[in-house]
């Protein structure tokens, strides 16, 4: 057997060649890191490539002047990107609205939180209003109002109805009775917040999903996410929020009181100190400081959009299940124009590969170029180029359950823009008081009705018609309730469609995605039903506990 001896020591040749004289092996040395600038560590661990140096010597040897200048050359010149794998870096974002949440969140390699709308409530949360003219804002800010004086009153009504439903057990508290059933209550209540609702989250993020994050909020067409863009570039070059500050301020006043003698070396003690409890660390000032939108993004969203506008001439949107497992329509080049087509309209996948799939080849192939022809030289292809996943779900489903299934990005998933084509769903769940039993049912519809009316009139604004688009004024979308229904492609592969049927039908979880779930479980079972036994599925058909979640 050859070796690449080119790169060895002599003692690991002879090693190799001789095993009986190979020196005894070394212990293993594992050890956490803690206290270091994440663009300081992302230099360090890059250095295992290049250096002998154990990580301890390289972070004593390291400053981050060093570090910015090493980054400078090597991700910057020449693009070695993986560095910024390297540095992961924690924010907490707040006071953002959950349309702007979600597209925040929109990274495949993304880490996080988010406040929960089935156990918090969030009627003093806030919302966000765009920049309006005064008779818009007026009447958007009465229609936010309404959607939650809806909220409110369905959430009451619901929590009376499952306590005359639901005896409270003499093993168990008061509070535990109305905390779980108030969750109960929450998960029906839901669907009347509107996306313009605030909400928080924190991340957990590496320097290079952070650059792509920016890159991609810049290139919103919602001033409010291109703002959030800005935020967090802003935070990532800005001296970090840190914990122990207060502490240290303490101790350093305390060392104050203390007298330094004076003529030994030591008259700045309390200087040195300051400087090394007070340091200010900026988390990744360099990484990130190129991020802006992108040119790629913007020219072939509005080709392939009017592409997808001529292509499907304003057919009737098709009507479509919930779960619709879509079959390959035969060639990779037919699943990469779909793909691409997919997300600037508001079709089915199937109605969109059939007409797709009756193009020549070579109309074919100049809907793929549209998607590349604008490429720079360091722009990564699009998620829409994912292709030849065996298990394809187009999925339509309301938002608040598309905000839970979002979470499964081990699949690639499509997006499609809100809009109210699609309708609105009404909460049913297996064993719960209806809205009619709870006496809910006239107070939803209004509130949805006008919802949607709202956004109908608010697309169609002045403010609208000014922009010189054919297409809806995005701002409209904040109107939109949870309940409202998106369109979504999930592609994955069979251990990833277990893994969403088997966690998401859970008993514990929310009846809208436990729904899609056992939906995702059927259409698999039907192509495939040899699988079918492989599955752990709970079927959401039958009641549940709802004192259990």
């Amino acid at each position: 057997m050859e070796y690449p001896y080119s790169y060895m020591t002599d003692t690991e040749i002879a090693a190799i060649k001789n095993p009986s004289s190979a020196p005894a092996t070394a212990q293993t040395d594992v050890y956490a890191i803690h206290g270091v600038d994440p663009e300081v560590l992302a230099y360090a661990m890059a250095k295992y490539s290049r250096s002998s140096l154990t990580m301890k010597e390289s972070l004593v040897e390291i400053s981050s002047q060093r570090a910015e200048q090493f980054l400078n050359t090597f991700y910057f010149q020449y693009g070695h990107r993986s560095i910024a794998d390297l540095a992961h870096i924690p924010f907490a974002i707040e006071r953002l609205s959950l349309l702007a949440a979600i597209s925040l969140v929109d990274e495949q390699r993304w880490d996080g939180q988010e406040r929960s709308t089935r156990y918090q409530n969030f009627r003093k949360s806030g919302w966000y209003t765009p920049q309006l003219p005064a008779p818009e804002a007026t009447s958007y800010t009465a229609s936010i109002e309404a959607l939650f004086a809806a909220y409110d009153k369905v959430g009451a009504g619901m929590l009376e109805a499952l306590k005359a439903a639901i005896p409270q057990p003499a093993e168990m508290k008061d509070d535990a009775y109305t905390r779980t059933l108030k969750a109960r209550a929450f998960d029906v209540a839901r669907y009347l917040l509107p996306l313009a609702t605030n909400t928080s989250l924190g991340q957990i993020v590496s320097a290079r999903t952070l650059e792509s994050q920016i890159s991609r909020l810049l290139t919103s067409e919602f001033p409010e996410i291109r703002a959030l863009g800005d935020h967090l570039k802003s935070a990532a070059a800005s001296p970090a929020w840190n914990v122990t500050h207060d502490a240290a301020r303490v101790l350093l006043e305390e060392a104050a009181s203390f007298s330094i003698p004076k003529g030994d070396g030591r008259e700045d003690f309390h200087a040195r100190l300051s400087d090394a409890l007070l340091r200010e660390v900026k988390t990744s000032p360099t990484l990130v400081k190129y991020s802006a939108p992108s040119d790629y993004t913007l020219a072939s969203r509005a080709e392939l959009r009017h592409a997808a506008a001529e292509l499907m001439s304003n057919q009737p949107i098709e009507p479509a299940p919930v779960v619709d497992l879509v079959e390959d329509a035969g060639t990779l080049e037919v699943e990469l124009a779909t793909s691409l087509l997919y997300p600037e309209c508001h079709y089915s996948w199937r109605q969109i590969q059939r007409s797709v799939a009756a193009l020549s080849a070579t109309r074919i192939e100049e809907v793929i170029s549209l998607g590349t022809k604008h490429r720079g030289q360091h722009d990564e292809l699009p998620r829409t180029f994912s292709a030849g996943q065996s298990f394809k779900f187009d999925i339509l489903m309301d938002i608040g359950a598309f905000r839970d299934m979002h979470r499964h990005r081990r699949c690639v998933q499509l997006i499609q823009d809100y809009t109210n084509l699609h309708g609105y769903e009404e909460p049913i769940c297996p064993g719960q008081p209806t809205l009619a039993e709870a006496g809910q049912a006239e107070t939803y519809t209004a509130a949805m009705d006008a919802a949607h009316a709202a956004y109908r009139t608010y697309t169609l604004s002045s403010r609208s018609a000014t922009k010189g688009s054919a297409f809806p004024n995005p701002d409209a979308a904040y109107l939109l309730p949870l309940s409202t229904r998106i369109r979504a492609m999930f592609k994955m592969d069979f251990a990833e469609a277990l893994y969403i049927a088997e966690l998401r039908s859970g008993v514990a979880g929310h009846f809208s995605y436990r729904r899609v779930a056992w939906e995702m479980y059927r259409a698999v079972a039907k192509r495939h039903p040899a699988l079918a036994p492989y599955f752990r599925i709970d079927d959401v058909n039958r009641p549940i506990d709802l004192l259990k979640r």
